[in-house]
């Protein structure tokens, strides 16, 4: 998915199923549903592009102590 496919997909009610978590995560942020961003975030901290978009989930919401693990 190219960056304006990902941007298209924004005007739709749920994220495309082929997007991986962190994605997903990304996709829900841009909705301005950081609850449900950090669902997907959560499920697999062990892939470093989750763990990097979850990361980005904390700094957003200003925790920088759990942003820093």
């Amino acid at each position: 998915m190219t960056l304006e496919e990902f941007r298209a997909s924004l005007t739709i009610a749920e994220p495309p199923p082929e997007l991986g978590l962190a994605l997903q995560a990304l996709w829900w942020d841009a909705q301005g549903n950081w609850e449900r961003a950090h669902a997907c975030a959560q499920v697999n901290e062990a892939n470093p592009s989750v763990a990097w978009v979850h990361a980005h989930l904390h700094r957003k919401e200003g925790d920088l102590a759990n942003a820093g693990y």
